[in-house]
């Protein structure tokens, strides 16, 4: 059975093991992983806990075992659009955790307002690609506030809009 839960301070170690999987992290430009001590991660904890609801972070559990984890922020100086991810270790992948994971934080986004919800995965991912795309996700133009510095992005800019009813 699938868990999805808001994340506190006990599940802390679980994220930073996640963390500093290079497996898990490769994708997002961390091949050797993200290492934090115990004081960053508190921190860390801290300002998500602190910004809620505009900002969530999810820990996914499959009969009890932590899997990964999903997460939203909310930009409401640019059209209440959210930045979404999604991690697992590679145990948890191809079962549809992922999928259950991304599709709890995505309704949670749209419930505190978002009106857009976006990925950015880099075209390597190909497997993050097709989950973003069974899901809804469509390609679309990058908005110049998400680009710095006229830099050109090395990721695929996908979008899903929220459905008026």
């Amino acid at each position: 059975m699938i868990e999805i839960r808001e994340t506190g301070i006990n599940d802390l170690e679980d994220v930073r093991r996640l963390w500093a999987d290079g497996d898990v992290m490769l994708f997002v430009g961390f091949p050797e992983g993200l290492h934090k001590t115990d004081e960053e991660m508190l921190e860390w904890y801290r300002r998500v806990d602190r910004r809620r609801p505009d900002i969530n972070h999810y820990s996914v559990f499959e009969d009890g075992v932590y899997c990964g984890e999903s997460y939203y922020r909310i930009d409401r100086e640019h059209g209440n659009s959210a930045a979404m991810d999604v991690k697992l270790f590679g145990t948890a992948r191809g079962r549809g955790i992922a999928a259950a994971a991304l599709s709890h934080a995505i309704r949670e986004a749209f419930d505190y307002g978002a009106e857009t919800v976006w990925v950015d995965p880099v075209p390597a991912n190909a497997k993050a690609i097709a989950l973003y795309e069974r899901l809804g996700f469509k390609k679309a133009e990058r908005p110049g506030y998400l680009i710095t510095d006229g830099e050109a992005p090395g990721s695929v800019y996908m979008e899903l809009r929220k459905e008026r009813s």
